[in-house]
């Protein structure tokens, strides 16, 4: 995903309790690990810091079943994540 168009923390909320909603039909338990699963496997570690960092200021708007399993993931590795570069550092297109 591009963190252009998903990283804003807004979306970010939507995007956490949208997948929460898909996993709230099962029992507990799959659905922690469910919901950590997808958010693993799918995005990216700078959307994943952004949603921790929510998390580490109380959360708000994110429904306590996410929160849950976001808790569940180990935290992102801040170095790992790549700095973005500004516009005018790329090379143009001709």
């Amino acid at each position: 995903m591009s963190h252009d168009s998903h990283d804003s923390l807004p979306r970010l909320i939507y995007m956490a309790n949208q997948i929460g909603a898909f996993f709230e039909s099962q029992k507990h338990d799959k659905a922690v690990a469910g919901i950590a699963k997808h958010i693993k496997d799918f995005w990216e570690p700078r959307m994943r810091a952004k949603i921790e960092d929510h998390i580490a200021t109380g959360g708000d708007g994110l429904k306590p079943l996410v929160v849950e399993s976001l808790k569940t993931l180990p935290p992102v590795k801040r170095a790992d994540i790549p700095v973005a570069r500004p516009a005018a550092s790329l090379p143009a297109h001709h």
